[in-house]
């Protein structure tokens, strides 16, 4: 079982370098190209919107104390607040990756603990996570390159260590954190508070385009595959 949580993780996680790597490819300058990219941003945000509102909300809610979870879900998102001021005086451009991250992590998380109980589930959160990490590796990696001073190789570098934190969360969910333990409920919350605010501070503000529709279909393209993955589960 422990081989199998950290494939499923190490599986999940993957997807974050290769959405890195997929936005290092050059695109033909013109408008279609413009819509496309702001098209992969928005299906980001609704997968992020999809995690928070059939995944991290419901699922850390069952978990913890009805009076706690309001405090939690505000709490992280006035963190992450926080957080992203303090970036943005030092000329951080992070969102994105934040957002992927707190999205990432604690499902990885959740997918070690998950293992257990209801194997079939948690491999199909796997692949659920790696679908949403691909957009949202790519929307992160156009937002921070060059933004830094980094180069291409040293993001990617970046995104594939971040991408190996999946393993670690899922062996620790696996071996300290029971499923319907009220710790990871609080972690999934304080995670979608702070996903939210960064949806709508900085991701969902660089998608609109003029006299272009696309890119708000790609968020309910976004939206409709965390759907998917949660009616399929049984939700």
């Amino acid at each position: 079982m422990l081989m199998t949580g950290l494939a499923l993780a190490a599986l999940a996680g993957a997807a974050i370098p290769f959405g890195a790597w997929l936005g290092t490819r050059g695109f033909a300058p013109g408008p279609n190209t413009l819509a496309l990219q702001h098209g992969i941003v928005a299906f980001g945000a609704g997968a992020l919107l999809s995690a928070v509102a059939l995944v991290l909300v419901p699922e850390g809610a069952e978990r913890v104390h009805p009076v706690a979870v309001p405090l939690i879900f505000v709490a992280g998102g006035a963190a992450f607040a926080f957080v992203d001021r303090a970036l943005a005086r030092r000329g951080g451009h992070v969102a994105q990756f934040l957002a992927m991250m707190l999205d990432y992590l604690p499902e990885a998380l959740a997918l070690g603990a998950m293992l257990a109980g209801d194997r079939a589930t948690a491999i199909l959160l796997a692949l659920l996570i790696a679908m949403q990490n691909l957009p949202e590796g790519f929307n992160a990696f156009r937002e921070m390159r060059g933004a830094n001073g980094w180069s291409d190789r040293r993001l990617l570098g970046l995104f594939s260590a971040m991408a190996c934190l999946g393993p670690v969360m899922a062996f620790i969910g696996m071996a300290v954190i029971e499923a319907d333990s009220p710790l990871l409920g609080g972690i999934m919350l304080f995670s979608a508070g702070g996903i939210l605010y960064l949806l709508f501070e900085d991701v969902a503000p660089k998608v609109p385009l003029e006299n272009v529709w696309a890119p708000p279909f790609g968020a309910i393209a976004g939206f409709a595959l965390g759907l998917a993955g949660h009616l399929a589960t049984g939700g």
